[in-house]
């Protein structure tokens, strides 16, 4: 299977009581994951944290997953920037770390037009000297939506294979580019329009059930209506609180989260406990 295919776990990243990358629990979770559903992982990514993450640690954390669970399953790794300089820097040093391929997002904030998001892509993809690139849409964060003539047009560039869509609304496939879901929501509707898979969030403790999404195409919108209730409370405040407090219910704690993030309140908290105790996840509802 291509590096980007199947179901892939958009990755926290586990933090120590002191706030440094908590590199054995990350091990850990990654391998729990990957024997939970998932192909690969998608490590520093923004589930990850990436935002908040030095380069060094950014860097460090994707090689200590590629070399302890890169036999075990794909490593996709966050190189984005809205910095064309860093994004080439970012992707070389996660590659040269051990990434099968690179997760390169839109360039944010500064808002290019198509002539610059091209130009973009064109030096990560040189940089990246043939490992796949796989293009981040998610015009929600970056305030740039690639459309699809547009991303047809980046999927002509060598190296650029795949696009990760999280703009629910332009999910066709795209001619040159794999599609994956980019919100758990499409992941169905992706599935059955031809794609690839999905980087998903759900996963991190829906995986069995995520990956049937995938495989068995006669089951897909019976198990995708069976987890609604589970996507929307992952999403109830801004991510990953909300799944990093889903894996500590479960037995999975992978520390706090840092700033601007914050945990999630006791409402939300609540909310997300309802909902994995709905769908049979946790043997007592009063539990965490």
């Amino acid at each position: 299977m291509r590096p980007y295919g199947g179901l892939l776990t958009a990755m926290v990243t586990p933090f120590a009581p002191d706030g440094s990358v908590d590199e054995a629990t990350g091990v850990a979770l990654g391998r729990h994951l990957l024997a939970n559903g998932s192909h690969g992982l998608v490590v520093c990514g923004t589930t990850g944290e990436a935002a908040t993450m030095s380069d060094d640690e950014h860097v460090g954390f994707v090689r200590l997953i590629a070399s302890e669970l890169g036999s075990e399953g794909a490593i996709v790794a966050g190189a984005g920037s809205n910095d064309t300089r860093h994004a080439v820097h970012l992707t070389e040093a996660v590659i040269d770390a051990g990434a099968d391929a690179v997760l390169s997002v839109t360039p944010y904030y500064n808002k290019p037009n198509s002539r610059g998001v091209k130009r973009h892509f064109e030096e990560v993809a040189r940089a990246a000297g043939g490992t796949p690139v796989v293009l981040y849409n998610i015009p929600s964060r970056t305030a740039v939506n690639m459309a699809p003539d547009l991303l047809a047009e980046l999927g002509q560039i060598d190296g650029v294979e795949a696009v990760k869509q999280a703009n629910s609304a332009e999910i066709d496939p795209i001619d040159g580019l794999a599609m994956l879901a980019g919100n758990d929501d499409v992941l169905a509707a992706v599935m059955d329009k031809g794609g690839a898979g999905g980087i998903c969030v759900a996963s991190h403790v829906v995986g069995p059930e995520m990956r049937r999404i995938v495989d068995e195409p006669d089951e897909r919108a019976e198990i995708d209506a069976g987890l609604r209730e589970i996507y929307k409370a992952l999403f109830v405040t801004a991510s990953p609180g909300p799944v990093k407090a889903a894996l500590a219910m479960l037995g999975h704690d992978c520390g706090g989260v840092r700033l601007p993030i914050v945990e999630v309140d006791d409402a939300e908290r609540a909310v997300v406990r309802d909902a994995l105790a709905a769908h049979g996840l946790l043997r007592e509802t009063s539990a965490a």
